[in-house]
């Protein structure tokens, strides 16, 4: 929690608020921002820091409440806690890479508006302190809405006030004043830096063009999440589009295109339009919470009224036990766990029919090698706890694998019954053993001994859990640092409850933190702190599994829309930040009709989610349902749920309404060529075969790549083609006592791969570390 320190008022509706965040505070610079969550109900808001003091500790945000989660942020007072306080994320300032006699050279003009006029006040005061000549142009409606006066004036040569009535110094806009300051008062400047509204920053770039003087304009407005992850913030600068968190906030205004930006901008205000539908409230009303505790109680009575009983062998050892779902015409309503398990009769006449093979191939299969005829023959015999304990062993989250691996291309795939029938639900067996664990509050883990040694993990997803996992269990005091205010990563973000109820994640979590395992969140690694600094810190290695958290786009025309979302902005805003529940802050507008684009287990979450919400789902894929990278189980839930595939479809064009909403696709059929360098057969494009499909609203699920924070700010960080970082087999980077696993490496690919490699590298880690002692 982050203490406020000092709150003044410097508006009408405006607050400066100094938040006591050392670590945020410590890394800092002029540009940056921050992104705050006051409460768990409350939005992600993204401010720009208006200044922070290193020996104090705080960081100063200027709010102004204007929305229900700002107003909530702004009610506060000193002495008060912020539940999140995240930062300092994106790029510093331009400037902040001149020396100090480059900047003496230059002759900067601030054009600050509105709220806009905090941030200025940090990059003035760095550019006047080292002897740069700063003008700063500070607008506002009028005298009572003018702020930071003083402040302004202590670090710039010349404040000039602008107001719209001239109720205080300049009347007119800020633009009449740089007309004004450059033809009649001949300034001569070198570069103009322009924060505050959107539609401000616009015209001050379209003026400044005529006079070829070069400005920087701030993108904070259009930021959504922060991190990088959503892609929400996206703007065409020049011919390239950007992502304002990761790629900004500060851009080249001659080169912005300011309308696409303002359309965005405005995104979440139009939702009363007549097209679009908010989904802020669940679209059933005889909703249980706990539906999936209550069903799967009674699957469980309902099998115990069957002749079905523990010691009855399988009627057919070739063919597996079905297991019970939620209804399609139920859960299509509702978040709750599609999947219900198996029950302890059910489970054991299923563990009845592995083979229990001397050579087991279904071992081979398993990116982390459990021990698969151990744990299913203590199934077999009734002991459920001991099979837990076997698969503890193995694995740091056997309740996640066994709901989102997919076992049926891994280790089932290798079963030998698989030769005549239906091999061995191991997936569902490990599912049921973890879930018998956490249900009956069986201690699975121990603490070890220390061994002195300090291993930082990067990122609390899969393949942190696991490398985690192991190096505590080895005795290593392993700390885990996590950018968002949940641990879990892309288990809790990215996969929908239905599919993986959070309860599941968190009580994986807390067998990690029973190890000794420590969780530090709100941390960027990369802005908060480097790499390195952790090295510096006295962690003795470093393992990077900070995921693939940057989404692709197909960049085509409209993508840039409002009402075009990514895959990992729409499940974030569902999956983490719950805006499909009542009481939370975050909106999300979809429209009526829904088309995902891509074909993986992604997709199918997305359309599923958009389903719950009341929406009417297809998937658009461009080749057959014959090469859908998802999961078998997946896609017959989606189309259980009525979710209809439009397959060897892919759209071209998106287009607008004359809100600037999306209101339709132009799709293209294809027909399959030649195999591709994935082995699938390649989709071409039939000539002539364009078509118009109508949508509200375009979800994109064509994967991720790995961000490139972190390795931009680790020195001598090798990294591949494809902007993976570059690592060996034991996931040893280029840089000694550093180590990456999982989604970072390799881009987006499976749980289970993901925690494979966070296995491998502790192994790495460990045998550098005490072959170094």
């Amino acid at each position: 929690m982050y203490e406020i320190k000092e709150k003044q008022t410097l508006a009408p509706n405006i607050y400066s608020m100094q938040i006591y965040a050392p670590r945020v505070a410590a890394s800092a610079k002029p540009g940056q921002f921050v992104i705050v969550i006051t409460d768990k109900y409350a939005e992600r808001i993204p401010l720009t820091i208006s200044d922070y003091d290193v020996a104090q500790g705080t960081v100063r945000i200027v709010v102004q409440a204007s929305g229900q989660s700002t107003k909530k942020l702004c009610a506060l007072e000193e002495g008060d806690k912020i539940q999140d306080f995240v930062g300092p994320l994106g790029r510093e300032s331009e400037f902040m890479h001149l020396n100090d006699e480059e900047l003496k050279a230059e002759r900067f003009l601030f054009v600050a508006g509105g709220v806009g006029t905090a941030p200025v006040y940090p990059q003035a005061k760095y550019l006047h302190n080292r002897g740069a000549h700063v003008d700063i142009i500070s607008g506002a409606k009028n005298k009572e809405f003018t702020i930071l006066e003083d402040e302004l004036r202590a670090v710039c040569d010349n404040l000039y006030l602008a107001t719209d009535d001239g109720s205080l110094g300049f009347k007119g806009l800020v633009t009449d004043k740089i007309v004004d300051l450059i033809d009649n008062e001949h300034k001569d400047y070198t570069q103009c830096i322009s924060i505050g509204p959107m539609i401000m920053m616009k015209f001050v770039a379209m003026t400044t063009k005529k006079y070829n003087l070069k400005t920087i304009v701030s993108l904070n407005p259009i930021m959504v999440d922060g991190t990088g992850m959503c892609g929400a913030c996206r703007v065409r600068v020049g011919d390239v589009t950007k992502f304002a968190c990761v790629d900004g906030p500060e851009f080249d205004g001659h080169l912005v295109d300011f309308d696409s930006a303002l359309s965005r901008q405005r995104q979440f205000s139009d939702a009363n339009l007549d097209n679009y539908i908010t989904a802020k409230k669940n679209q059933h009303q005889d909703h249980e919470c706990t539906i999936d505790v209550a069903l799967r109680r009674q699957h469980a009575e309902e099998a115990a009224q069957t002749d079905a009983t523990s010691d009855k062998a399988p009627q057919d050892r070739f063919t597996r036990v079905p297991i019970s779902n939620q209804d399609p015409d139920v859960r299509k309503n509702n978040f709750d766990e599609v999947c219900l398990g198996y029950t302890e009769d059910e489970a054991r006449q299923e563990a009845s029919r592995c083979l229990n093979c001397k050579n087991p191939q279904c071992v081979g299969g398993c990116p982390v090698s459990i021990d698969i005829p151990g744990f299913i023959k203590e199934i077999v015999s009734g002991n459920f706890e001991q099979s837990a304990k076997v698969l503890s062993r193995y694995t740091a989250l056997p309740a996640v694998c066994g709901r989102v691996c997919p076992q049926e291309t891994q280790c089932e795939a290798r079963c030998i019954l698989n030769k005549r029938g239906d091999s061995v639900a191991i997936g569902k067996l490990e599912r049921f053993a973890a879930d018998y664990a956490r249900d009956h509050d069986i201690q699975i883990v121990e603490k070890p001994n220390a061994n002195g040694h300090k291993v930082a993990i990067v990122g609390c997803g899969p393949a942190g859990i696991s490398c985690a996992g192991e190096l505590a269990g080895m005795g290593y005091e392993v700390t885990i640092f996590e950018a968002l205010h949940q641990n879990g990563g892309v288990l809790i973000y990215g996969i929908p409850s239905f599919r993986l109820p959070d309860a599941v994640v968190h009580h994986e979590i807390d067998n990690l933190k029973k190890l000794g395992v420590n969780f530090v969140n709100d941390t960027v690694i990369g802005r908060t702190v480097t790499v390195d600094a952790l090295l510096k810190e006295g962690f003795e290695a470093v393992f990077i599994g900070s995921g693939a958290g940057l989404p692709r786009f197909m960049n085509i025309p409209g993508e840039n829309l409002n009402g075009v979302l990514s895959a990992n902005e729409f499940l974030t805003r569902n999956n983490l930040m719950h805006s499909f529940e009542d009481g939370y802050d975050t909106p999300v507008v979809l429209g009526k009709k829904v088309a995902v684009v891509g074909g993986g287990n992604v997709a199918m979450d997305a359309a599923r989610v958009a389903r719950r919400l009341g929406a009417e789902v297809d998937i658009l894929y461009r080749r057959t349902e014959e090469e859908l990278p998802a999961r078998v189980e997946e896609v017959e839930h989606a189309k259980e749920e009525g979710i209809t595939f439009k397959m060897l479809t892919a759209p071209v064009e998106i287009q607008a309404d004359e809100y600037g909403w999306v209101k339709g696709v132009i799709n293209v059929t294809n027909e399959l060529g030649e195999p591709d360098e994935s082995g699938r057969r390649s989709p071409v494009p039939i000539e002539g075969s364009e078509h118009f499909e109508p949508y509200q609203t375009i979800i994109m699920a064509l994967g991720t790549n790995p961000n490139p924070l972190i390795a931009s700010t680790t020195d001598s960080l090798a990294t591949t083609k494809r902007g993976g970082i570059q690592t060996d087999d034991h996931g040893k980077t280029s840089r000694d006592f550093i180590y990456a696993g999982g989604d970072a490496v390799t881009g987006s690919a499976t749980v289970i791969l993901a925690m494979g490699a966070g296995k491998e590298a502790a192994r790495a880690i460990d045998l550098k570390l005490r072959n170094n002692q």
